[in-house]
């Protein structure tokens, strides 16, 4: 029913609020050195940190990634996410409309990040479930209009669908929809995951219907199947779907998950989002091939703790830690990380290579690729 879904936005919006929503799995950032340039040949102040992004431009490779809405007591968070977002020049993606969707009358708790940010690149969500259970390019649009966003993406959640009390585990059919919504939608569509992560087998399927913009959401950071398991152990004393180690361990790192989505679509504009924590998470994830940094949590928290001046310290400090991480190799560009020596070892490198990634060739090769398409050259 509409109130349920609009009810478990708020439930889910707490429980995020909260720790021990995190999986005990790593990132394999870790694993991921940038080579440090003692003479960087440059001035700390003539880093560019702007770029183009799914047909937008931001001023700096940063996305508040898709969080809330759906419920009335949410908007407020919203709205100040949204005026942070324009005040840094950064990307912001809202959660899943299909409240609002569901319920008109919810449509303001989404509308509010548009009119608190009027000139910000700002992300439309639906879940890709929905797409399965009748969603098509109407509603699509609904959501896209109901912000005036500049892109809309499309999240694919099977974990948490699967342990979600009232989940709908429902995936059949899901791509040849999204085939027809990226022909008939006129803004770009981007293909999200929401901390299991995307695989290289997935992105290059998308991509060869057209989707040109992906968000790995790895695992390592926000656990949606957790947070399911802790959400039904609260409402009923125990779990109806006990996860097992499940919760923790299910999913493609970040870190992989970035490299596998530019292998399968060298040209795309990836988010590189799922347990990025400060500035040199960012970093790592754009050396390794992303465009943009993805977070939300840490934002959440911080708005939650400190308000909007709490959000804006947090996203500043990690905004000048990348454009100090650029500087320190040496790169006059943010995406000059695409170039800048990196050594990636130890598990990182051998589910690389298991995965049919020739590490030496991904650092050497195919990053510079990337960055040759980023620059028309």
């Amino acid at each position: 029913m509409p109130g349920d879904t609009a009810s478990r936005k708020l439930e889910h919006l707490r429980m995020v609020a909260r720790s021990g929503v995190e999986s005990r799995e790593a990132t394999l950032l870790e694993y991921v050195r940038i080579v440090h340039r003692a003479a960087p040949q440059l001035d700390l102040e003539d880093v560019r940190l702007d770029i183009e992004f799914c047909g937008g431009r931001l001023r700096a490779p940063l996305m508040i990634t898709g969080m809330t809405g759906g419920h009335p007591d949410v908007a407020w968070v919203n709205a100040e996410l949204a005026r942070v977002a324009e005040e840094l020049g950064i990307a912001l993606g809202v959660g899943s409309q299909r409240a609002a969707i569901e319920k008109p009358e919810l449509e303001d708790t989404f509308r509010v990040a548009r009119k608190a940010a009027p000139g910000a690149f700002i992300v439309a969500n639906l879940g890709a479930p929905q797409l399965s259970l009748g969603y098509g390019v109407d509603e699509v649009e609904r959501a896209v209009s109901m912000i005036e966003a500049d892109a809309v993406a499309i999240h694919f959640n099977p974990g948490q669908e699967a342990f979600q009390d009232e989940g709908d585990p429902y995936f059949s059919g899901v791509v040849e929809r999204i085939a027809e919504i990226v022909d008939r939608v006129g803004v770009p569509v981007i293909v999200k995951e929401v901390g299991t992560g995307l695989s290289r087998e997935v992105v290059a399927e998308l991509h060869a219907i057209g989707v040109r913009c992906f968000d790995v959401a790895g695992l390592g950071g926000t656990n949606w199947i957790k947070i399911e398991v802790l959400r039904s152990r609260e409402r009923h004393g125990e779990a109806l779907k006990p996860a097992g180690p499940l919760q923790d361990y299910w999913g493609n790192p970040t870190a992989i998950a970035v490299m596998e989505a530019r292998v399968a679509a060298p040209e795309a504009y990836i988010v590189g989002s799922g347990g990025v924590r400060n500035g040199l998470d960012a970093a790592k994830v754009i050396a390794l091939g992303a465009d943009v940094a993805g977070l939300a949590l840490p934002a959440l928290r911080a708005l939650m703790s400190g308000g909007r001046d709490g959000v804006k310290r947090l996203l500043e400090s990690i905004i000048y830690q990348v454009k100090v991480a650029a500087f320190l190799a040496g790169e006059p560009w943010v995406l000059g990380l695409w170039r800048a020596p990196l050594i990636v070892w130890g598990r990182l490198f051998w589910e690389a290579e298991e995965r049919g990634i020739n590490v030496k060739e991904y650092i050497n090769i195919r990053r510079l690729e990337a960055l040759a398409h980023r620059l028309g050259v």
